[in-house]
């Protein structure tokens, strides 16, 4: 059997990200429902690290998004602007639900409503950002490896990192700089950081050669990368006994531009609703 016939449908993944949700204690990140999912349903790691297209997001991430909008739809889950995702009262008591029918209803729901006029909501829920992080991801890929390396200095410095430096040296292990971060004024220790310029998602082998780089040197690292991590490399870089290391794979590493503004910039626009009272002429 292929590792594309083992991925499960959208639909195949209402009910587990619900049973996900109850587990976790009513709300997780997308990455800790992704996780959870991955157990439930006991895929393989070929499968669970199977890219969606071009980008650094995985298949089943990608069909997770799905399930979680036709559930939030339903109003059986609810999300907050943080990346956060809970499940509603009505989540909670519903058990198993019928995937196929929720299909129905919000399909149904959406021809109604582009009856009326055009949809928008066309894309995952918590992905309507897609395009943009896209082309962004795109632009960091095509970058020289060096202003790739000024880019992550510049992230972490104003992410409040201070005395960062870009010291990439041959045979220095990946580590392409240092800088400390301080935490509440008070407290301060060093982090080492390697940057990845990919394409193809980072496997456990430059996670475990980057934790031995740091030995003796910081007890913090973190890999910056315009692509993602394999799950295993995410295992690895949380492995008990070992030094942790912080992972930003592409998405979150444009995210993380857009909300400092850097090279991104965001417009608001005002949206009106004009309806005509034919009543009010009528009375002229």
């Amino acid at each position: 059997m292929s590792a594309d016939s083992r991925m499960p449908q959208y639909w195949e993944l209402m009910n587990p990200t619900l049973r996900a949700l109850r587990k976790l204690g009513g709300s997780a990140s997308i990455d800790e429902l992704v996780e959870e999912i991955l157990d439930d349903l006991e895929l393989p790691d070929e499968v669970a690290d199977i890219p969606h297209g071009e980008g650094s997001q995985t298949e089943i991430a990608y069909r997770a998004a799905w399930a979680r909008t036709y559930l939030r739809n339903v109003s059986l889950v609810e999300n907050s602007g943080r990346g956060v995702w809970a499940i509603t009262a009505e989540g909670m008591q519903a058990g198993e639900i019928d995937p196929h029918e929720v299909r129905r209803t919000v399909q149904k729901y959406h021809r109604d409503r582009r009856a009326a006029r055009d949809e928008e909501e066309d894309v995952p829920a918590d992905d309507v950002d897609g395009d943009w992080e896209s082309e962004l991801l795109t632009i960091l890929q095509g970058m020289d490896p060096t202003a790739f390396e000024r880019l992550c200095q510049r992230l972490l410095r104003e992410s409040g990192f201070t005395e960062v430096e870009v010291t990439r040296r041959s045979g220095d292990g990946g580590i392409d700089g240092h800088g400390i971060i301080r935490i509440g004024g008070l407290i301060s220790f060093p982090v080492l950081f390697q940057s990845k310029r990919y394409a193809g998602n980072i496997g456990p082998d430059v996670v475990r050669d980057f934790r031995g780089a740091m030995m003796g040197r910081a007890d913090k690292g973190l890999i910056i990368t315009t692509s993602g991590f394999t799950r295993e490399a995410r295992r690895e870089a949380t492995r008990d006994g070992a030094p942790p290391v912080d992972l930003i794979d592409g998405q979150l590493l444009a995210k993380k531009l857009k909300e400092l503004g850097l090279g991104v910039s965001v417009t608001t626009r005002t949206v009106e609703d004009v309806s005509i009272d034919a009543s009010w002429f009528d009375a002229v």
